[in-house]
């Protein structure tokens, strides 16, 4: 009994000899070169200090348009087409009335009235999704954009409820079922049934000089750039345009602006 107390305790101690040497170690590792754990960043990668997107909805505004955008996303992304209503989304269509729900006593136009809005995360300022999330699986990033982490997700929801725009899908199947997996993006990873999931704004592709998925084959209904830059290319077209953005009243300040 008391050489395993004495065993015990000598393990113990050189354990927490362990816990006190090893910042040094990788101190000194670092220093020399070593163990660097550091990420590797791409040398193209396109950074802004508040993401936001304008679309020009007299340009785009039809079912097919906006049918063959959200095609290119959701092939990128991995998302699945499931055949019932509870299938996963990133990018959709809607109304005027189903998109501005609470602009409709503006009188909008016939012809306003008779398009078709590409409805999308708007990667809020002030998300409300980031604030229920009771692990951290949704997060806002220093570059305006409302990210995820799917390994963290347990699936609660309270971000589906918080989102003013509808925004988000849920895995209630598995969703690699509905997916060709001969054809899958195998640069970006797929989920697992009780995620939720949404618009990312393409980070991936930023990350490697890239422009989201959606702008690069609008023909310029879709413009993406720094809100903070007042020479961007998003700040010139809201100069020159007149724009709203969905539920203004919720306080999140939406990053996606609409020309009508």
């Amino acid at each position: 009994m008391k050489q395993s107390r004495r065993n015990f305790l000598k393990f113990a101690g050189l354990s927490a000899a362990g816990l006190c040497l090893a910042p040094t170690a990788v101190a000194l590792a670092s220093e020399s070169g070593h163990g660097k754990a550091h990420a590797v960043v791409n040398a193209n990668s396109l950074h802004a200090k508040r993401w936001a997107m304008v679309i020009d909805t007299r340009k785009l505004n039809t079912e097919e348009e906006i049918s063959a955008l959200a095609e290119v996303c959701h092939h990128i992304h991995n998302v699945p087409t499931i055949p019932t209503k509870q299938d996963v989304k990133w990018l959709w269509e809607g109304t005027y009335a189903e998109a501005f729900p609470y602009q409709e006593d503006n009188y909008p136009s016939e012809d306003v009235e008779k398009r078709k809005f590409p409805l999308l995360c708007n990667h809020c300022t002030s998300p409300s999704c980031v604030r229920v999330c009771p692990t951290k699986a949704t997060f806002l990033r220093p570059d305006g954009i409302v990210a995820m982490d799917y390994h963290r997700c347990i699936g609660c929801r309270y971000c589906m409820a918080a989102c003013p725009y509808g925004s988000r899908s849920f895995n209630f199947m598995n969703p690699r079922n509905y997916l060709d997996m001969d054809k899958i993006n195998m640069k970006f990873p797929t989920r697992v049934r009780g995620v939720v999931e949404k618009c990312n704004f393409c980070v991936e592709r930023l990350a490697v000089g890239e422009m989201p998925a959606c702008v690069e084959k609008s023909n310029g209904a879709m413009t993406f750039g720094d809100l903070k830059d007042p020479n961007s290319n998003v700040r010139k077209v809201l100069r020159e345009n007149f724009t709203i953005r969905r539920n203004p009243a919720a306080g999140t300040e939406p990053g996606v602006y609409y020309i009508i």
